[in-house]
Order: C-alpha cells, then sequence, then structure tokens
C-alpha cells in the first residue's frame, strides 16, 4: 500500500497536480536533462554519425514526447483512464531503454574521439554523457514508480 501512496495513488494527475505528484514531478527534469543532451549533441562534432545520429534521435523523441504527454497531463486528456497508466508505464520503460542505450553509444563515442579532436570538443561530449546517463536514472526512476501505479490500477 506505501507504494501506491508513495506515487500518488493508481491514477494519472491532472492540472498543475501534475508538478506536485511523484513521478509525474519528474517530467520537469526528465524535459530539462534530455534538453540538454540534445543540445550538447547537436553542438558537438560528430566523430561517429550512426552512433551519434541514434542519440541524437532518442534524445529528440523522448524530449517530444515528455512534452507532449506533460501537456496532456495538464489538460487532463486522460481523464483517470486506466490505459493512460498503461500508457505512462509503457512509455517510461520505452524510453529508459532508449536511453540507457544512447547513453552507452555516447559514451562509446566520446572515448573513440579522445585523440585528435580539441579539449572543448572532448568535454562536451563528456558532458553529454554525463546528462545523458542523468536522464537515463530519472527515465528508470519514472518508470519503476509508473509500474507500481500500473500495478496498483
Amino acid at each position: 500500500m506505501a507504494p501506491a501512496a508513495a506515487s500518488g495513488g493508481s491514477s494519472l494527475p491532472s492540472g498543475f497536480a501534475v508538478f506536485i505528484t511523484f513521478p509525474d514531478l519528474l517530467f520537469i527534469f526528465e524535459f530539462v536533462f534530455g534538453g540538454l543532451v540534445w543540445i550538447l549533441v547537436a553542438s558537438s562534432l560528430v566523430p561517429m554519425p550512426l552512433v551519434q545520429g541514434w542519440v541524437m534521435f532518442v534524445s529528440v523523441f523522448c524530449f517530444v514526447a515528455t512534452t507532449a504527454l506533460l501537456i496532456l497531463y495538464i489538460i487532463g486528456t486522460h481523464g483517470g483512464e486506466a490505459s493512460w497508466v498503461t500508457l505512462d508505464a509503457a512509455y517510461h520503460c520505452t524510453a529508459a531503454l532508449f536511453y540507457l542505450s544512447a547513453s552507452v553509444l555516447e559514451a562509446l563515442a566520446t572515448i573513440e574521439m579522445y585523440e585528435g579532436y580539441t579539449y572543448k570538443q572532448y568535454h562536451e561530449n563528456i558532458s553529454a554523457v554525463v546528462f545523458s546517463y542523468v536522464a537515463t536514472l530519472l527515465y528508470v526512476v519514472h518508470a519503476v514508480f509508473s509500474l507500481i501505479r500500473w500495478k496498483s490500477s
């Protein structure tokens, strides 16, 4: 019973309650850190286009989807239906897996670019890796609590 109470019950919040309920509060941090990954990868040099293309896809997709879900929750589109709880859990599990793969690949690209790139370019990619892992952690935590909410609904 405690996990459901910790996650704000078995239904999704509406309106500005999204900003004060856990795990929905994490939308804001996912938005910020995902945006930072997007900006840093877009502004850095691309030593491995295919790998960093995937990282860009994941960061843009999750940024847009998180923004869309946040707006839909704020305007109350879900209407308290259980299917939205399932959608929330499925999205956050998928986003966590996507971000984990993107984080590992971005770290690989950063390791490969150690030689032959300037200090600034290398550190931009290191920052992208760190923010990518933070975004991964946020999505994993959100996914776990969304699954708890889904199970209790």
